[in-house]
């Protein structure tokens, strides 16, 4: 599994500490300094099964700036995917990328149910 989080981030944090607690191996990527590829963006929205804005950190400073919350809605399914792979930091976080699943966010319940915990 990838773990795709920033380190500084309370939420990747919590969910870096569940997955060392629940043995679980992982290869932990920073998203400042690796962001997500279009191509990665696209697979993982795939498998994911989540609608698009749910990859959008809409907590984040850059996503305020850049006024995401009005501008995201007359935006294109590929506006959107560029967007996010210009920078990491509009990218919701953690993801938990598996062969067959990829998750968004830190939510322990959904964490478990996937990975079978």
């Amino acid at each position: 599994m990838v773990f795709v989080c920033y380190p500084r981030c309370t939420t990747c944090q919590k969910a870096r500490k569940w997955l060392v607690e629940n043995n679980l191996e992982f290869t932990e990527r920073n998203i400042k300094e690796e962001n997500p590829t279009l191509e990665e963006l696209k697979e993982w929205h795939k498998k994911s099964g989540l609608p698009l804005k749910k990859f959008f950190n809409t907590s984040g400073m850059k996503y305020r700036e850049l006024n995401l919350k009005d501008r995201l809605t007359e935006m294109s399914d590929e506006e959107q995917f560029e967007l996010l792979s210009s920078d990491g930091m509009i990218v919701k976080r953690p993801i938990l990328v598996g062969d067959d699943f990829v998750l968004v966010g830190f939510k322990e319940s959904e964490w478990k149910a996937s990975l079978g915990i």
